[in-house]
């Protein structure tokens, strides 16, 4: 059983990060690098206030984990000194649990029974971290290793896109049997863990290990090759017994405010993409923040990728605005009761590195100098309602301000599915959220075409996107065999109740 006395004996410690002088000087991931048997006894003892609850929310689909991990299993595991066989437990639900571990906002944590009184109990277990160091332990001590099929279908599967929901769901199809080839518009795979995460969230190299596994598992990767393009959708099909669509939702929201045809203003992900493949060895970013006044429209995810990016690049300043109110520092019971996702302030590593950030103002117009240029920003501070039907209005009060401007990044979201060739040729019509539709089976309105990630639900967390393409796997596979022993995390009609 669990340590009973555990969180009341070990306090709740997050994992160390750098200074902040060294690693706005480079790319590597922030946190710091311990000696391995250390980091190993540290998440032991955090493990340790793990209760095993009798429901443990943490891993329930609609308020903590999507992909239902099985937390207490594996912190009890974890806490014992058994991490061969937690790694096995956290890997039977998760494909890719050192992308999650870096990347998801953690609703487990917020679902957390300890997170009910923090103030008594210190808060809630370091699940991300647990999960992390799991997985990084696994990659270190070789426990993970390619698991090809036993079996060969002699069935064929294209997955379109080669984000986190592409990939899990051609790493299930593959160790199913099914000869998997991912088709990747970019000239690398990943999607936006390669071009729109950065790399000090997410070092690359852990993005490639995690191919090269599902390489030697046999699944086929073709990149530069944009599918009814490159490719038509005829050719796809004579090819393959299945299509799974997990195109991603990178459409991103503009702003038409006026001087927005502005040069130095633009979408994050034309700022992010170019940073990334610096990283890369591309050559430098023709989209660089050094030495600029850089103002930042958004205050999500998004938004401090921007800023910490913007930091490493060497920007003269930096500052983040958000249309909304800023957040309390602790939970309101009364708007979002545990164990939903708690509306409150967050703070990113990237935002502990500088830069200014305020709330309740909005962007007026951009501000250009003689050659066309934005040279300032004149923003307002707002407030936000909502009318009968819904729709959100954003009213200025007061008086302009204008701030000094030499890049501009609109970090306002996303709309949903690109417009491409490949939907035209399959027959098939964004819904009113931007996105594609789907049975219950996750099949398309074209029998055969299925999709999965952001593609369907529209913009939203890694671990979303990994339990559909879990899901969609399991679909894809009962629709070629007539049955499958794939699991199937979540529906395509589940919504959470943790949103980040």
């Amino acid at each position: 059983m669990a340590d009973p006395h555990g969180f009341l004996e070990v306090p709740k410690i997050e994992a160390a990060k750098r200074p902040v002088d060294d690693r706005i000087g480079d790319w590597r991931e922030v946190y710091e690098q311990q000696d391995p048997h250390q980091r190993a006894f540290e998440v032991s003892q955090q493990a340790r206030r793990c209760m095993d609850c009798g429901i443990p929310f943490c891993h329930s689909g609609s308020a903590g984990c999507p992909l239902g991990n099985l937390i207490p299993e594996w912190n009890d595991l974890v806490r014992r000194g058994r991490w061969d066989a937690a790694s096995e437990r956290l890997h039977a639900t998760n494909n890719f649990p050192e992308f999650t571990g870096r990347l998801c906002p953690a609703p487990c944590e917020a679902a957390c029974v300890l997170s009910i009184a923090e103030e008594k109990t210190g808060g809630s277990v370091t699940i991300k971290r647990i999960e992390q160091t799991i997985a990084d332990h696994a990659w270190r001590d070789g426990i993970v290793e390619p698991q090809p099929p036993a079996i060969v279908t002699g069935k064929s599967v294209a997955i379109v896109g080669s984000g986190p929901a592409g990939l899990a769901a051609a790493q299930q199809l593959t160790r199913a049997g099914h000869q998997v080839t991912v088709y990747e518009r970019d000239d690398r795979l990943g999607g936006l863990m390669r071009y729109g995460i950065p790399e000090y969230k997410l070092e690359k190299a852990t993005l490639n290990q995690r191919l090269a596994q599902m390489r030697a598992e046999g699944t086929r990767f073709i990149t530069e090759c944009e599918v009814g393009v490159d490719l038509s959708v005829e050719q796809l099909r004579e090819r393959h017994d299945a299509v799974v669509l997990a195109v991603g939702a990178l459409r991103g929201r503009d702003n038409d405010v006026e001087g927005r045809h502005l040069d130095g203003v633009h979408l994050a992900m034309e700022h992010l993409v170019p940073a990334n493949r610096e990283c890369e060895g591309d050559g430098p970013s023709p989209l660089s923040a050094q030495g600029k006044h850089v103002v930042i429209i958004g205050g999500g995810d998004t938004g401090a990728d921007c800023l910490g990016t913007a930091h490493r690049q060497g920007a003269a300043s930096v500052t983040q605005l958000d249309y909304k109110p800023e957040p309390p520092l602790h939970r309101d019971e009364s708007r979002t009761p545990w164990p939903t996702w708690p509306l409150v302030l967050r703070t990113s590593p990237a935002h502990v590195e500088g830069g200014a950030r305020r709330y309740e103002v909005a962007v007026q117009r951009f501000i250009g100098d003689d050659t066309g240029h934005v040279r300032a920003m004149e923003i307002a501070e707002v407030r936000v309602s909502r009318d009968a039907d819904g729709r959100r209005h954003i009213t200025p009060v007061g008086e302009p301000l204008q701030i000094q401007c030499d890049l501009a990044l609109l970090a306002i979201g996303f709309e949903g599915v690109e417009h491409m060739p490949l939907l035209d040729e399959l027959g098939l019509r964004l819904n009113g959220r931007g996105t594609l539709s789907c049975g219950s089976d996750w099949q398309t309105s074209t029998p055969g075409v299925f999709v999965c990630g952001d593609a369907h639900r529209g913009a939203s967390l890694i671990v979303w996107a990994i339990a559909e393409g879990r899901s969609a796997a399991h679909a894809v596979d009962a629709y070629l065999m007539g049955e499958s022993d794939l699991p199937a995390p979540v529906h395509p009609g589940a919504l959470p109740l943790a949103v980040a």
